[in-house]
């Protein structure tokens, strides 16, 4: 075996075990865990989008009765 091939089968190690680690061996993996981050922070942003829609559409109907009453 030449140099340069156990330099390209060395390089060949190192990015299979960093491709373990961040694939997960039988665990979840760091990619995994980030995509689970990822939803929880969408589903929370989904949740605010709505909360505020709500707060607004409340805020509007109680600018109209303030000012059905004041005629």
């Amino acid at each position: 075996m030449t140099e340069f091939e156990g330099q390209v089968l060395a390089d060949l190690s190192v990015l299979k075990s960093q491709m373990d680690q961040l694939m997960g061996i039988g665990q979840p993996g760091r990619l995994t865990q980030l995509e689970g981050r990822v939803e929880r922070h969408e589903r929370g942003v989904q949740r605010m989008k709505g909360v505020f829609t709500a707060a607004g559409a409340l805020l509007a109907i109680v600018q109209l009765v303030v000012d059905y009453l004041r005629r």
